[in-house]
């Protein structure tokens, strides 16, 4: 599987962002996908993860009950929406696929799309 993320840009701390994430090649649908962010100088960390049927979700502990991963399998599509954006959220985010959920939760060995530009800044 290969990934293009898109959807990135400047936001107003407090506004929304969507991210979107195409996946091509025909095992879309077999891999758990997710969402990760790095800034510089620091190690890429997870943010958020759903499972390859989309009923299972996890999110890093700072963006629970604001961020919200989601997938549509028919289109080969993962989102990742971004709500009550800080400055703190500013990074680089990267789109992610892996077969294995522990690994991709670990950030181990995945696929990984060519990343983002997520800013929030007044």
């Amino acid at each position: 599987v290969q990934l293009v993320e898109s959807g990135g840009g400047l936001v107003q701390p407090g506004d929304s962002l969507r991210l979107s994430c195409v996946g091509s090649g025909d095992t879309f649908s077999d891999h758990n996908m997710g969402w990760f962010r790095q800034v510089p100088g620091k190690e890429r960390e997870f943010v958020a993860a759903i499972d390859w049927i989309g009923t299972n979700a996890k999110y890093e502990v700072s963006v629970n009950g604001r961020f919200f991963i989601s997938r549509d399998n028919a289109n080969t599509m993962v989102y990742h929406k971004m709500n009550s954006m800080d400055p703190e959220d500013t990074a680089v985010y990267y789109c992610a696929a892996e077969l294995n959920w522990g690994r991709m939760v670990a950030g181990m060995n995945l696929v990984w799309g060519q990343g983002d530009q997520v800013s929030a800044s007044s």
